[in-house]
């Protein structure tokens, strides 16, 4: 009816315009529902958390076992831990965290333990940190980050140490990066690092090679992306996230890893959430677009990770606080009934 009342107010020969740019732009549609049906990549929902909703938690993955922890859930700043069995597919209570209550904390793992600190109590940027043990479901606290305290940081791990850098501090957005030893309990700032200052950034582990980028300073997303060799400790730039072929800038988004294929998912665009998904092959410094994310819009949410599988859970999309929780296979076509 809307269209028909337009219609009138128009000459014939306007009329005639009108309909031909209706039918290129339901061309222009169709064209690109086509393009999504030719990505590729499959969500299944998984158990649903059994705690609190919440976003800004932490996690780590040791094996095929999911751990996380901390996180707000609109009113209250929490510490309670749980961990996810991929195979079983159930979710277990554990000791809560010994620090205190706090969101946007970062976490790494090693083989046996899990690695937690920093993060927002509310009122304070934190800089504590404390060990998990996996085996006798026990926290202890260990030597407090070097660095000034802060929140919305990145943490990533090899096989010897943990790696700590970036965020915010409550005056300043950051970049400097340390490494901590668990063999010694000590801290040590590394040099090197020429990329921009930022908070809420992302990364995903392929080998020994550690991919950064994302995340927002000064009210703008960063589009550079970088890569550290865990051997060399080397910082090497690689082609920004900001294209002519695509755009990949966000905040507070999630990165994986499945093969030897890293990924992007969800996160802030310019205040506004968004669901897609990019897969970032490294052999030729160029991304994909997949399957966009079919649970709920959301930033802030956790992933785990173990190089074969991949898991997105948590979050929030505006004042929604969720507790669900995704599997990701990136080579089937989307069911959108699984």
């Amino acid at each position: 009816m809307k269209i028909s009342n337009q219609l009138r107010a128009y000459p014939i020969t306007n009329v005639k315009i009108y309909l031909g740019l209706v039918i290129i732009f339901f061309g222009l549609s169709c064209s690109s529902d086509d393009d999504d049906d030719d990505r590729l990549g499959n969500w299944v929902n998984s158990s649903v958390f059994d705690g609190t909703p919440r976003s800004s938690a932490v996690a780590f993955t040791i094996g095929n076992k999911g751990y996380m922890g901390t996180g707000f859930d609109g009113d209250d700043y929490l510490k309670d831990f749980w961990v996810y069995d991929m195979d079983g597919n159930f979710w277990s209570q554990l000791a809560d965290f010994s620090g205190s209550a706090r969101s946007a904390g970062v976490a790494f793992a090693n083989k046996t333990r899990g690695y937690l600190g920093l993060g927002f109590d509310g009122d304070n940027e934190l800089g504590d940190f404390y060990a998990y043990d996996t085996v006798t479901n026990t926290w202890d606290s260990i030597t407090r980050f070097p660095g000034t305290p802060r929140r919305g940081a990145i943490a990533f791990n090899s096989e010897n140490f943990g790696y700590v850098g970036t965020g915010f501090d409550g005056d300043n957005d950051k970049k400097d990066f340390w490494k901590y030893s668990p063999q010694t309990d000590s801290w040590e700032e590394l040099v090197g690092f020429g990329g921009s200052k930022r908070r809420e950034a992302t990364t995903f582990i392929i080998g020994d090679k550690v991919y950064m980028g994302t995340g927002i300073s000064n009210g703008l997303d960063q589009d550079d992306f970088w890569v550290f060799d865990t051997n060399t400790e080397v910082w090497s730039a690689l082609t920004d996230l900001d294209t002519d072929d695509y755009d990949i800038t966000r905040s507070s988004a999630i990165g994986f890893t499945i093969g030897d294929r890293g990924y992007i998912a969800c996160g802030d665009i310019g205040g506004g959430v968004t669901n897609t998904v990019w897969e970032y092959n490294p052999s030729t410094d160029f991304w994909d677009e997949k399957t966009s994310f079919e649970g709920v819009t959301r930033r802030d949410a956790i992933t785990f990770y173990n190089g074969t599988r991949a898991f997105i859970a948590l979050g929030r999309s505006g004042n929604l606080y969720l507790d669900d929780n995704w599997e990701f296979f990136p080579f089937e076509e989307e069911d959108e009934d699984d």
